[in-house]
């Protein structure tokens, strides 16, 4: 590999501060889904019924909503990483 071909040097500090940020961003929404709407506010959300069953919110929250949730942050991590991959000159593709 020539001295043109290197890749650019990246700031891994920035990289990794910009990493944790999102991962606590990310996982203080799954917390707030799973334990508040699951459990601590499970009561007055079943006041509410799913929409198109007979199911009460918060015990749909207990039993799938947080795992939707859950599934759909990895999604949002995934495409969040690559694009802070790219920002930051360490994207694998």
């Amino acid at each position: 590999m020539s001295a043109g071909d290197s890749p650019e040097p990246h700031d891994t500090a920035a990289h990794f501060r910009a990493n944790v940020k999102l991962i606590v961003v990310l996982l203080s929404i799954w917390a707030f889904v799973a334990f508040g709407c699951g459990i601590l506010l499970a009561p007055w959300l079943n006041q509410w019924q799913l929409p198109g069953t007979t199911f009460p919110l918060g015990f749909w929250f207990a039993q799938q909503g947080s795992i939707y949730v859950f599934v759909l942050l990895i999604i949002v991590y995934v495409r969040c990483m690559r694009s802070l991959d790219r920002k930051h000159g360490v994207d694998e593709g």
